[in-house]
């Protein structure tokens, strides 16, 4: 099966290492060196891991400790939300020296619909390695790229030349790449997932291609239909300029297990201080409160409730965190709470208009 045109020329952008590339931008001594970003005290969880560190093992979310382990002379240093935002605000003006079309995921990615873009380049693979060095250039920051037909294959040739590379996927050969590989590396399929499929037989693209959409949603229900999409080049999503916030959080790892309902009141107070300021500094309020509980045992539970109004004052959060809490008994010790706001006013908010005219280029 050929992909039809008109084609998107999709590019995702995606910074190397970047909370631990900005450290060692910033100090130089740092650099070549393994380090990592938090995970330093005894409760503590790698947020980032630089491209030395990985060699021995060491990735984001593992314990500081485990690290260590792996690591013994690894360099850990605290994060810096305000130099992050800083440095990915400067690499999202670049973004738009080539397109208003850009969709930004985190800090350190996002997607550039450059089908038609400001340079009145042809080919988005020579427009990628440009906004690379522009970014390198003006930053001092090292960004790997995939660029394809949709953001789906675009993300996922991004991780192929990883660090400092990139990987174009042009029309003719989305089809064979993506039966080619590997069902874990499938952009939206994770280790539980990845695995219910391999004891269903299906190992990479071309054994998913083989089954059939009713197969697909027997075994994974509303993700049949998209599984069955995705693995022919089926990805319409569009890149989104204005994307819409759908929830606003906080929450907190403790050093030591709380062990009771008294203990966590307080903790959650100052939870819900912090998520109130983020509201006020975003501007949005929400109607739906979530308290996040994270046992002793990893175990997660969550526990909801919807107001008939929005909110973003914190005694009305506490308030509610409160009937939330003792809705049910604790299960274990607690080593993180965490508080969201979600059911966003930001519904209202209007959407830019996006580009839906493609021309069939060269990639």
């Amino acid at each position: 099966m050929e992909l039809e045109p008109p084609y998107r020329k999709i590019i995702h952008v995606d910074m190397d290492a970047f909370y631990a590339s900005v450290a060692q931008l910033d100090d130089p001594s740092l650099r070549g060196k393994p380090i990592v970003v938090g995970g330093g005290g005894e409760r503590g969880v790698v947020s980032a891991a630089s491209y030395e560190a990985r060699k021995f093992g060491v990735r984001s979310a593992m314990s500081g400790v485990l690290a260590r382990k792996k690591c013994p002379h690894l360099i850990f240093v605290k994060s810096d939300f305000k130099r992050y935002n800083e440095i990915s605000k400067a690499v999202r003006n670049i973004f738009y020296e080539y397109t208003d079309l850009v969709e930004p995921l985190s800090l350190d990615e996002a997607y550039l619909d450059v089908t038609k873009n400001k340079k009145g380049h042809l080919s988005a693979t020579m427009l990628a390695a440009e906004i690379r060095e522009r970014i390198y250039q003006k930053v001092g920051l090292r960004a790997s790229a995939g660029i394809s037909i949709n953001k789906f294959v675009a993300k996922i040739a991004s991780d192929i030349n990883k660090p400092n590379g990139q990987k174009t996927i042009p029309p003719e050969e989305v089809i064979p790449f993506l039966e080619e590989l590997d069902i874990a590396k499938f952009y939206g399929v994770g280790k539980v997932t990845a695995a219910k499929m391999y004891n269903l037989g299906i190992f990479n693209g071309k054994d998913l291609k083989n089954k059939s959409i009713d197969f697909l949603t027997e075994h994974f229900k509303k993700s049949g239909s998209y599984y069955y999409n995705i693995v022919r080049g089926i990805h319409h999503s569009e890149v989104k300029p204005d994307r819409i916030r759908k929830s606003i959080a906080a929450e907190r790892t403790f050093v030591d297990n709380l062990t009771s309902e008294v203990f966590m009141l307080e903790k959650l107070d100052n939870i819900a201080e912090e998520l109130e300021r983020r509201l006020k500094k975003s501007k949005i309020s929400g109607k739906t409160v979530t308290l996040k509980i994270k046992y002793s045992d990893f175990t997660t539970q969550t526990r909801s409730k919807t107001l008939p109004y929005f909110i973003t004052d914190k005694g009305l959060l506490l308030e509610t965190v409160k009937k939330l809490l003792y809705q049910d008994k604790m299960q274990n010790s607690v080593r993180l709470l965490g508080i969201s706001v979600t059911n966003l006013n930001t519904n209202t908010k209007k959407k830019e208009k996006v580009i839906d005219v493609q021309l069939k280029l060269d990639f």
